[in-house]
């Protein structure tokens, strides 16, 4: 199912590639004069100005183009190390080198692979015929893939539900777990409640498709133990609780958080990191029919937790409860959970910028660390406990949803907080796993977040 990566970069020492002169405003008048004399006189007078992804093609004799330049942001302040996705948008169809490089050659080359992504299942086009040397040092069997593992989330989330739904994704995370020889196993349908996963039917039990939780696992028992949760909404309604039509013409990146653990899930299998993972997959269909749960319904969770239903829209927290009391019973070493859970937090965040939640410091300090180094950040919002009064019920444990009109990112995020009280570090994402619009290397449509910095940061902690 996932979108070739057209062969983005070029073998090794591949003969003839073209070169690509990066220059910011503030290095363009020194590399303009170690241009070709006739290079450099067309570049003044076609008025090449340096502008931050502007491209310009330089002839040579005969009206052969022998290179591009590269419009790149002064070193003094860069602000998008993937400015270079623009270059197979923008360059003809060959083998290009950077002849001098922007300032991060490794992010400028995942950008370059990243900016040639088309989602093509039910649209023809042509895939791209731009091809990139690899810089020198630089890993192409790592960067690969990362951008397998990015088109694989892309793909995911920009399928519609009518083609995505709890069986098509659990196909698509067996797919990922059989690639690597994961030990795959689906609980579905009213095997939910006999197996003790009752939050998980409730909220899928509506729709034709049953509601399942995914469980693969992978590694060595004896290697430290990391577990990825994922929220998988293949389509939300709202349930009874109904969304209006612009709440609900997104919802099929519900799943986004399924999606993005499958992706970092591929990564590390892909690079054999020394660790003991297992990915859990909730995966349902908020739908509406004479079985949906209601509000005001009283739920006992897995953990033992009563839930009273406040709101039927806030279902992914209510699937996620069961999966992380799942996830914390054996007690991982690090414990990851991605959902599209809260629209909170892209008021507070905007789309860019999930908001992380976790009371390990080490752990938001390393996030924030290789969110930097990878560009692809997180930003980290408090657990703030004294919130946790507002999630009261007077007749349940708990309401799944806030009394209040505030604080609901961190509300949401202190619900699922109660279900995990084993695991040694927990770290809760609330993505958006969207772009509204393109971006270079960041096309309109389904994204992976978060996903490369914590790749980097295992790969540190656990890595040969």
């Amino acid at each position: 199912m996932v979108s070739e990566l057209h062969a983005a970069f070029a073998p090794a020492g591949t003969a003839g590639s073209k070169p690509v002169w990066c220059a910011g405003a503030d290095t363009w008048p020194e590399l303009a004069g170690r241009l070709p004399a006739q290079a450099r006189g067309y570049a003044e007078e076609a008025g090449f100005k340096a502008e931050p992804g502007s491209v310009l093609l330089l002839p040579g004799e005969g009206g052969k183009i022998i290179g591009a330049l590269f419009g790149v942001e002064k070193k003094s302040a860069p602000s998008d190390a993937f400015l270079a996705g623009k270059l197979p948008v923008l360059l003809p169809a060959g083998v290009w080198h950077f002849e001098s490089p922007p300032a991060d050659a490794r992010l400028a080359a995942l950008a370059f692979a990243l900016g040639g992504y088309k989602f093509s299942r039910y649209r023809k086009t042509e895939p791209s015929k731009v091809q990139l040397v690899l810089p020198e040092g630089v890993d192409g069997a790592e960067l690969s893939r990362m951008a397998e593992a990015v088109f694989l989330v892309r793909d995911l989330v920009n399928t519609p539900a009518n083609d995505f739904s709890p069986v098509e994704l659990e196909a698509a995370a067996k797919h990922v777990a059989d690639r690597f020889g994961a030990k795959f196993r689906s609980v579905v349908g009213d095997a939910l409640l006999q197996e003790n996963f009752p939050l998980v039917h409730a909220v899928g039990a509506a729709a034709d498709d049953a509601p399942r939780l995914i469980d693969f696992t992978w590694g060595d028992e004896k290697h430290p133990k990391v577990t990825l949760v994922g929220k998988g909404v293949c389509f939300d309604t709202g349930g009874l609780n109904l969304k209006t039509d612009a709440g609900m013409i997104l919802m099929k990146k519900d799943m986004g958080g399924a999606a993005n653990a499958l992706g970092l899930a591929q990564m590390i299998m892909g690079a054999k990191l020394p660790v003991r993972l297992r990915v859990i997959v909730p995966a349902v269909e908020n739908s509406i029919s004479s079985g949906s749960f209601r509000p005001g319904d009283v739920y006992k969770s897995r953990k033992g937790i009563t839930v009273e239903i406040g709101n039927t829209d806030a279902e992914g927290r209510l699937i996620l409860a069961d999966a992380l009391a799942l996830a914390d019973e054996e007690k991982p070493d690090l414990l990851f959970d991605f959902a599209t859970l809260t629209g909170s937090a892209r008021v507070a965040l905007g789309p860019e910028l999930p908001a992380a939640f976790t009371d390990d410091d080490r752990l938001a300090a390393d996030l924030a660390r290789y969110g930097t180094s990878e560009a692809d950040p997180a930003w980290r919002m408090p657990l703030w406990r004294p919130y946790q009064a507002l999630l009261d019920s007077k007749i349940a444990d708990t309401s799944n949803i806030s009394g209040g009109a505030h604080a609901g990112s961190i509300t949401a995020a202190l619900f699922l907080s109660r279900f995990v009280e084993q695991a040694k570090s927990w770290l809760h994402l609330d993505l958006f796993a969207w772009n509204p619009s393109s971006k270079p290397g960041r096309p309109e449509g389904g994204e992976a977040q978060t996903i490369r910095a914590l790749y980097a940061l295992l790969k540190d902690r656990y890595g040969k």
